[in-house]
């Protein structure tokens, strides 16, 4: 499918598409993650692969949380060079194992919330996301969809002048009409090719 960009600020656009995150070119891809940041199956997997032995170190020397094994816990996030990938950095973020909306919901905003304000800390102009919790860990499409969308319009109407485009990079086309009808419920207005960017 052909990417569908949409505005969610006078200086920032959200792009939609379907393909490999791995070869996403820009500024930071998010990885989603698992709290020990060593790479696992799904998208972890694939940028591990992606991005070469140099993430892996990197991900080794970021410090455990309180003498654990954990290096990211739930709903945070940690940024890292992007290695062999041709994005420039990598944001690693753990979003929840499903069990409950009223449970899972926040930890995926703040999963969320979290990787934009990395983004912004590090004057990032532009970030690609996957479906983060939507494989194996279960989370509902649209409401993740819903959530992710959310976090987009709040970052964008209070950092106008940062990060000025966001891209949502998904695996199957189920995740895709999850985001357009996520989309299309946040009333945001679609560019069209022959539209100013």
């Amino acid at each position: 499918m052909a990417p569908r960009s949409f505005r969610l600020s006078p200086s920032c656009i959200l792009v939609v598409s379907m393909g490999d995150i791995t070869q996403w070119k820009g500024d930071a891809i998010v990885n989603a993650a698992n709290q020990r940041m060593l790479g696992g199956g799904g998208v972890d997997g694939a940028i591990h692969r992606a991005a070469g032995q140099a993430l892996r170190r990197a991900c080794e020397a970021v410090p455990p949380v309180d003498g654990t094994a954990i290096r990211c816990p739930t709903g945070e996030a940690r940024i890292t060079g992007g290695f062999l990938l041709p994005a420039k950095h990598v944001i690693h973020t753990v979003g929840p194992i499903y069990k409950t909306k009223a449970e899972s919901r926040p930890l995926l905003k703040a999963a969320y919330d979290n990787s934009l304000a990395l983004a912004l800390e590090h004057g990032l102009s532009s970030i690609a996301f996957p479906a983060i919790s939507c494989g194996v860990f279960g989370y509902p499409l649209l409401d993740a969809a819903v959530v992710a969308v959310d976090a987009c319009q709040r970052v964008a109407s209070s950092s106008p002048k940062s990060i000025q485009a966001i891209e949502f990079v998904l695996f199957s086309p189920d995740v895709v009409q999850a985001w357009l009808t996520a989309i299309s419920k946040a009333r945001l207005q679609e560019i069209r090719h022959n539209d100013d960017l």
